[in-house]
């Protein structure tokens, strides 16, 4: 679609959402059953069915409820019934309790498609959201009474808000603030989903493993609808290049225990996606005036404990939480809205960066004696320490 100028008439709350992502597409599911009037301007030509599988854990199921749509994520999806850890050659490591966990949050963790829980969102906006593609924005501008956002093809558009939740390249986060340089987790990610069939990892049950080796590791699960879901992180340099994904991740993997490489093997070269892992250092700040960032343009994390979606929905959550009833006219009730849901939001979702920065140096471990002694620390780890250690992320209500 094209962008052009809108005028906010003088009754209308109008909120202006850069990016069509899942933090995005939230937001402003949110901000509509509120009344706003939403513009999601995304950059993409389209919205991508491409992508990875991503997980829902019971703090992102919650959300999803609130929504009325954790039941079309449980059809479309898989629920997360199995999660074995192992060695590279298949030696158990330790298993996550997930039905005792499901037992006392009240749900399964579920994988889907991100496509999918995408497209699941969007056809929820109703009329009081516009969704326009292919607009990237360069800059905007904001006074006491409005905010006004230019794009790169030269149209413009007027709101009384603006969100950013452009992803951990944020261009609303770098004009707001700059920003200091990512950090390199160590590790490159190679994902894929292949229509594939294991007797031992069925969909009934739902779920898989994770494999872990030295400085690599190897994940496999079901994601609904007959496909599986599968990454490989391998520790190495920032910025090498890899010209054939499929081949390099199987010699990464080669000798690994079944089903690692049939799982590659039936995967399509074109559908791999590869990319380093990167976050950063958390900002001090998320909003200046009527802007504001959510997701991983405030906040980008590892994906080590699956939370980078879940605490985009709980940011959107919270915001429209803090925006209900608020005076669009008063500079001073949005920036006291908007401080609020910093406050609220900020100590969570920076100890979710540093507990995945933390997860990430011991999944990846490259040191022989360290992986022999964190394997046995995890053979001896009781159900109820596990579930107790996550309890603090698993377990959170918005």
């Amino acid at each position: 679609m094209e962008g052009s100028v809108n005028n906010i008439l003088p009754t209308t709350r109008k909120a202006i959402v850069i990016g069509a992502g899942i933090g995005g597409l939230t937001t402003a599911l949110f901000l509509q059953k509120q009344g706003w009037e939403v513009v999601i301007y995304e950059k993409k030509k389209e919205l991508s069915e491409f992508g990875a599988g991503i997980v829902l854990a019971a703090n992102a199921m919650h959300v999803l409820t609130e929504l009325g749509l954790a039941e079309q994520v449980r059809v479309a999806g898989a629920k997360v019934g199995m999660a074995e850890i192992r060695s590279w050659d298949g030696k158990p490591i330790t298993s996550v309790p997930v039905s005792k966990q499901a037992a006392q949050y009240g749900t399964y963790s579920y994988l889907i498609h991100r496509a999918k829980l995408q497209m699941i969102l969007f056809q929820q906006l109703n009329e009081r959201t516009t969704v326009y593609m292919n607009k990237k924005l360069k800059t905007f501008e904001q006074d006491p009474h409005q905010v006004v956002v230019h794009f790169d093809d030269g149209t413009e558009d007027t709101g009384h808000i603006l969100v950013g939740a452009d992803g951990i390249h944020s261009r609303v986060a770098h004009l707001l603030f700059g920003l200091e340089k990512l950090r390199y987790s160590g590790f490159r990610a190679f994902r894929g989903i292949t229509a594939f069939l294991d007797k031992r990892y069925i969909p009934e049950i739902g779920g898989g493993f994770e494999a872990w080796g030295r400085g690599r590791r190897f994940g496999f699960s079901q994601i609904g609808e007959g496909q599986v879901f599968w990454f490989a992180a391998i520790n190495g340099a920032s910025g090498a290049g890899v010209d054939r994904k499929k081949d390099y991740v199987l010699k990464q993997f080669e000798g690994w225990h079944n089903p690692i490489e049939q799982a590659i093997q039936s995967t399509d070269e074109g559908s791999i996606l590869t990319h380093d892992i990167h976050d950063r250092k958390p900002l001090e700040r998320w909003s200046r005036g009527r802007v504001t960032l959510l997701g991983d343009a405030a906040h980008p994390m590892l994906p080590n404990l699956g939370q980078g979606g879940a605490q985009a929905m709980e940011d959107a959550l919270v915001l429209a939480r803090f925006l209900e009833g608020i005076s669009m006219f008063s500079i001073s009730s949005v920036a006291a809205a908007f401080h609020s849901y910093e406050s609220n939001r900020k100590p969570r979702a920076n100890q979710v960066v540093r507990q995945s920065r933390r997860m990430a140096r011991i999944v990846q471990m490259s040191n022989p004696a360290a992986i022999m002694l964190r394997n046995q620390v995890l053979r001896l780890l009781p159900d109820d320490v596990q579930m107790k250690q996550l309890d603090w992320l698993l377990g959170y209500r918005v």
